[in-house]
């Protein structure tokens, strides 16, 4: 014969605080009141675990939505531009004295003031070199590198093509020179007193070098060729 005292699962059920199990577990005989509540216990706890996990994988998916704004500006600060060209010097101003002086600094002669590698060199670049590099019975003269960075260096007006700012045709009046390192450079910037520049004012198009170099083996010289291209 079967216990007459209710099992723990019993036991359980009637002194939980979950809500309708109490009514799955009961003492005595099946009843369509019970089998209706464990219906309805089991639906609600599958309904539970689905929503659960469905919840757990979305927030290991890690969504998230970017509000992105935009914000249209008539005008914006103008920055400073600066150009720079990557040859140093111009070949065709050196001069005797240029490279007495410089000649190993610009890398086209060595220590004993030769050629080096003259196998490397265009032959028309090469015959020019050896003419201006010639020494024999040559008195230095005095050397200003200041004077020669600004005589050798490359000049704006020759490199620049077309320069247009907020709608106005701008030349190289409206740049300025700096030094950096060895070479001269050439700011614009909408801080400028004069010519078409202001504060604040956009930068519409600027077109850039209008002279191809070749280069020299070795050296940071170059030949020049004008070229019609912007």
């Amino acid at each position: 014969m079967g216990s007459l005292q209710p099992s723990s699962i019993q036991i359980f059920a009637n002194t939980t605080t979950l809500h309708g199990i109490r009514h799955v577990f009961v003492y005595g005989p099946v009843t369509i009141r019970r089998l209706l509540w464990t219906l309805a216990f089991v639906g609600s706890l599958g309904l539970l675990l689905v929503e659960s996990s469905d919840r757990v994988a979305f927030y290991f998916s890690y969504q998230h939505v970017t509000k992105v704004d935009e914000v249209v500006a008539n005008s914006l600060v103008f920055p400073a531009v600066t150009i720079c060209n990557l040859n140093e010097f111009r070949f065709s101003r050196l001069t005797t004295n240029d490279l007495y002086h410089a000649g190993e600094l610009l890398a086209l002669l060595d220590v004993n003031l030769q050629i080096p590698n003259p196998h490397l060199a265009d032959p028309a670049v090469l015959a020019i070199l050896q003419e201006k590099a010639n020494f024999k019975q040559y008195k230095p003269k005095v050397f200003s590198m200041q004077e020669f960075l600004a005589r050798v260096g490359h000049d704006l007006k020759d490199m620049m093509l077309y320069c247009k700012f907020r709608g106005q045709e701008c030349n190289h009046k409206d740049f300025k020179t700096v030094s950096i390192s060895r070479h001269s450079a050439f700011l614009f910037s909408g801080h400028v007193d004069h010519g078409v520049t202001g504060p604040g004012q956009p930068l519409r198009s600027l077109c850039g070098s209008g002279v191809t170099r070749q280069w020299l083996p070795g050296s940071g010289m170059a030949e020049e060729e004008q070229e019609e291209a912007c």
